[in-house]
């Protein structure tokens, strides 16, 4: 599935957006499979998330369904559910469809307060430097990293123009997909350090495509697929969890109504059992909600604990009780 982030939802986290995507597909009533488990999820892998704060048109997610539906029919429902500022732009069966490799993104980036000639010249010095080095604060600390490995292709847009009578850059970029990723911010801290480029405001960052670099330029083209074939890096069959098909079904409603226990899911090899949260332990017995085992455990500790300090207590009180009528006797025969 390829879709766009644009307007206000460039500001939404990738995880705001997925979550936005996963209560999309349940008001489409899309078949989608599960996981297998005791909180089963909906199988949804996402490739690449545009930072917060860029838009994109190139946005790629993949969906597992129980069963087949039209492609045409799924980008309507699921575009029609979906808030405004997320558009799906077009659905492709990755078991019909090629799916190329996403191995680099083309930006789109705009320089507000920046003459076209000041980014030329640091789009100059950025491509003569044969390494930038740029920090980056990360859960672990800082951390360096070279952004010039990651930039393919760097220029400033000339047909960029004074806008309200204030200088205007535009600056396109082709970045490759590492690892640790380099982002457009990351260049912008790059050009800086090279040139002392200073923006007046902050830029304004899209994605324009995802897909393979082209053999002659380089350069991904903005439709970077034929149409209905997303640029969706295909798995391996051998990778992640067993996908969850229902083949008892007759059509994508009865698909959609999952219930919500495992064991219809996935099953198990056996029946499930009329007791109501019951699983089978290894052992062959039923226990009730497997998942307090722990807690029963712990439970039947404190009970055993208790009862040896208790235990103590009473073989305590005996010895006093013996030390005491050995003491009174002594008395009396004194």
């Amino acid at each position: 599935i390829r879709y766009a982030k644009r307007g206000r939802m460039r500001f939404a986290s990738h995880r705001d957006i997925a979550r936005a995507v996963e209560r999309g597909i349940r008001r489409a009533k899309l078949p989608v499979a599960y996981s297998a488990g005791f909180s089963p999820h909906p199988k949804i892998s996402y490739s690449g998330g545009a930072p917060t704060g860029a838009a994109s048109e190139a946005e790629y997610l993949e969906l597992s369904l129980t069963v087949r539906i039209d492609p045409d029919a799924a980008r309507n429902r699921l575009d029609a559910a979906l808030p405004d500022g997320i558009d799906v732009i077009e659905v492709a069966d990755l078991a019909t469809a090629a799916a190329p490799r996403l191995e680099a993104s083309h930006w789109l980036v705009e320089l507000p307060g920046v003459a076209e000639q000041e980014a030329a010249r640091a789009v100059q010095a950025f491509l003569a430097s044969a390494a930038v080095e740029v920090d980056r604060l990360t859960n672990n600390g800082i951390r360096r990293l070279d952004v010039r490995a990651g930039v393919v292709s760097l220029q400033a847009d000339r047909r960029a123009d004074a806008v309200g009578h204030h200088p205007y850059a535009i600056l396109r970029m082709v970045v490759r997909h590492l690892t640790p990723a380099v982002r457009p911010d990351d260049i912008l801290t790059g050009l800086r350090l090279v040139s002392g480029l200073e923006l007046a405001s902050p830029a304004r960052v899209t994605r324009l495509a995802q897909g393979p670099l082209s053999a002659d330029t380089g350069v991904p083209p903005v439709e970077t697929c034929a149409a209905g074939t997303p640029g969706l890096g295909r798995r391996d069959p051998a990778q992640g969890q067993v996908k969850t098909v229902r083949t008892d079904v007759r059509d994508a409603s009865e698909a959609y109504a999952a219930v919500p226990s495992a064991y219809e899911q996935l099953p198990r090899g056996a029946e499930r059992p009329e007791e109501v949260g019951c699983a089978r332990e290894p052992d062959e017995r039923d226990r009730p909600n497997a998942r307090n085992r722990a807690t029963e455990q712990h439970r039947a500790d404190e009970h055993a604990a208790s009862g040896h300090a208790g235990s103590e207590h009473s073989l305590g009180s005996k010895h006093r009780a013996g030390r005491s009528d050995s003491a009174g006797g002594s008395g009396n025969c004194g």
